[in-house]
């Protein structure tokens, strides 16, 4: 059995005298704290943390770290607070194990909502001491090593976290040697059967294959000393996670999958590793298009090595990686190296580049943490950013910028500035004009076209893919919203107040309050909000407000016929019915709908009718002269079937100025067919130019407007 003795003898290797007593006393510590406590399998429960010290101890991680692995349960799990740790063992420490700790104070209804405010509690005291998800990731992977105590349901669910969590932090940070064993170990919860059979068939393999890959490596060895470059050749394994996704993502048999042989080449210096490569490509002739320089180009989570894959005997694939000893240690613990290296004399800039990116990454965290509306968005968010980064994009200026395969013009944007992305307008694409849902590929050169005042769209959510962008966006929209429902607000309870002879500005500054106290609200511009989005009727705050003036009759009322008058550039909080369509020209009426504001529907609406019901809701609205935008419009065209018609109506609709949204075909019989079309127009002038110019087409018969 593993001891505190044990552990200490390994720390002397690195560690002074002084700090391996500290985290001795930890040790006791947690070991008087956690007395009477057993784990599932049995065991005392101090076996745990001092196994999550010895994964720490491994990758050479400070006193500090090793002291919160061995105390990280101690205010979950007993009665000892935060400040007790602090007088213990001083600030440091006792902000580790309070980031590591989860909210047992607070009873979640849900595991996911639960999972959800624990990760965010755990984010924000990463952006205090980073050391904290070093210190979880260990703690997690003991977990994962020991999971055959528990139900098989819990073995999958904490299985399935940590895949789509911790192994993602895990690569995030660079630290290559955690993220691969708790993939595996979570691929073995999930799939037992499946990872079984995988193992058995790589052992199988591994052992016909011997010869060959023991070939192949003296060739590259002898290559190397040949040319008097230094060099170590090893060979690499793929672990059972990766050999499955391969297997079912390429569609490829197992055979497939392990016909390609791994190698690896560490070296002295970066100069040698591109003289290594020039060599190992004079030996076997390299594939096309799969030469990759992570040195030049690092990834985000600070990896640097030259990928290139190389045609062998008969044809096999070798892939082989080429690095320095330096980033052989980085790509092994990543950011754990920045401590590692402190441990040291002196700290390497691979360490520190790697330590900062960290850092920035977990700002970037906050950042959407605080865009986010609730804990579950959050980490739907923190999810979608930790899948692997893989596209290189350039600036005007030649910097360069990581993105997510698959990332658009507008991911570009958010991931220069949130004002960039906010205010983008267009941009160019190797210096032309391209849409803003383009896909964008490696050493493409992005210059993004913004204007001041310029708004973020809702369509955007449709194509971006990093959480960056996306949780940038809806905050940016939501107070959008916010601001176009407070104007609207305005504007109907100055409506209402209309029919009591008075308005807004009419009343003394501090009247308001006790109607918003009543109503429970902090700020005037809240009560105006819900008015506009329709939660509370203007009509009703007005009667309110003005009883509540003295001396003033409610029977003093005046009923103003003063419609709103709507331009089409109010925004989020007036909306056009899709059930008939309204255009500028259109007789219209209003509908408050809840948490929308304004439904605008044509006064001949079907729809209507059982909104007549509820009066106070309707609301008089009338056309702005200066109208902004286009429109939608359904038409129904009758016509007799023959080729190339359709084209023709396209053609026609863009050479008057308009657009087509949708277009459907349905055929009523052999020689008619019937066309639905929803077209983007002005007003209803510019609708009635673009039917006079379809009826002069040929074989076309009735054309009507979709009422409802």
């Amino acid at each position: 059995m593993f001891t505190i003795d044990d552990l200490a003898d390994r720390l002397d290797s690195y560690l002074p005298r002084h700090e391996i007593q500290q985290v001795k006393r930890a040790f006791y510590y947690a070991e008087q704290a956690h007395d009477g406590q057993r784990r599932r399998s049995g065991e005392p429960y101090v076996t745990h943390p001092l196994a999550v010290a010895n994964i720490l101890a491994n990758m050479h991680m400070d006193h500090e770290s090793l002291m919160a692995a061995m105390l990280h349960d101690v205010i979950e799990d007993t009665g000892i607070s935060k400040a007790a740790l602090t007088e213990q063992f001083g600030e440091s420490v006792a902000v580790l194990v309070d980031g590591v700790s989860k909210l047992t104070q607070i009873t979640f209804e849900d595991k996911a909502v639960a999972q959800a405010e624990n990760f965010q509690k755990m984010v924000l005291a990463m952006s205090q001491d980073i050391r904290v998800i070093i210190v979880k990731l260990a703690d997690r992977l003991h977990n994962m090593r020991t999971l055959g105590a528990l139900r098989p349901d819990k073995k999958r669910r904490i299985a399935r976290e940590t895949l789509e969590i911790y192994a993602r932090i895990a690569g995030r940070l660079g630290i290559n040697t955690i993220r691969v064993e708790l993939e595996d170990l979570s691929f073995q919860a999930i799939y037992p059967m499946r990872a079984e059979r995988i193992k058995r068939a790589v052992s199988k393999a591994r052992g016909h294959r011997r010869s060959a890959i023991q070939q192949i490596q003296r060739a590259l060895q002898k290559c190397l000393d040949d040319e008097e470059l230094p060099g170590t050749v090893s060979g690499r394994q793929k672990h059972l996670l990766s050999i499955y996704r391969k297997m079912r993502d390429q569609q490829k048999p197992f055979a497939e999958i392990m016909d390609v042989f791994g190698f690896r080449i560490t070296t002295d210096s970066v100069d040698s590793c591109y003289r290594i490569l020039g060599a190992v490509h004079n030996l076997y002739k390299p594939v096309p298009g799969r030469f990759k320089d992570y040195i030049a180009i690092p990834k985000a989570n600070g990896y640097q090595s030259l990928h290139t894959t190389l045609f062998g005997v008969g044809g096999m694939p070798i892939e082989v990686q080429i690095r320095t000893r330096e980033m052989e240690a980085m790509a092994e613990n990543g950011i754990a190296a920045h401590w590692l290296y402190k441990a040291g004399q002196t700290e390497r800039p691979i360490a520190a580049g790697s330590h900062a990116r960290a850092r920035e990454w977990v700002r970037g965290l906050l950042e959407m943490q605080r865009r986010a509306g609730d804990s579950l968005e959050f980490i739907e968010h923190v999810k979608n950013d930790l899948f692997p980064d893989d596209v290189y994009i350039f600036t005007p200026r030649g910097d360069i910028m990581e993105l997510p395969q698959g990332a658009t013009v507008i991911d570009f944007a958010y991931s220069v500035h949130t004002d960039i992305g906010n205010s983008c307008i267009a941009c160019r694409i190797d210096r032309h004009l391209a849409p803003l849902s383009t896909r964008l590929e490696s050493g493409q050169t992005v210059e993004i076209i913004t204007a001041p005042g310029a708004k973020p769209s809702t369509h955007w959510l449709s194509f971006v893919i990093t959480a960056k962008a996306r949780s940038a966006i809806r905050h940016a929209l939501k107070h959008q919203k916010q601001l176009e429902s407070v104007t609207l607000g305005r504007r109907l309870l100055d409506k209402a107040l209309a029919d009591f002879d008075t308005s807004l500005d009419a009343f003394p500054r501090g009247h308001l309050r006790p109607l918003l106290e009543e109503f429970g609200y902090k700020r005037e511009d809240e009560l105006l909000e819900s008015i506009g989005l329709g939660t509370r009727l203007g009509y009703g705050v007005a009667r309110r407000l003005v009883d509540m003036l003295p001396g003033h009759h409610l029977d003093t009322v005046s009923h103003s016929n003063d419609p709103v008058v709507i331009s089409g550039a109010e925004g989020m909080v007036i909306n056009f019915a899709r059930c008939c369509h309204p255009l500028p020209g259109d007789s219209v009426i209003g509908h408050l709908s809840m948490g929308k504001g304004i439904v605008v529907h044509r006064a001949d609406c079907r729809n209507l009718a059982e909104l007549r019901d509820e009066p106070e809701k309707l609301v008089a609205l009338q056309w702005s002269p200066n109208i902004q935008g286009d429109f939608p419009v359904g038409l129904r065209i009758e016509m007799e079937s023959r080729r190339g018609l359709v084209a023709e109506i396209a053609s026609l609709v863009t050479d008057a100025g308009a657009n087509i949204e949708r277009i459907g075909i349905e055929e009523r019989d052999a020689r008619l067919s019937i066309i639905n079309l929803i077209l983007a127009v002005r007003d209803r002038v510019h609708l009635a130019r673009i039917i006079k110019r379809m009826r002069n087409l040929h074989n076309v018969g009735r054309i009507s407007r979709v009422r409802n």
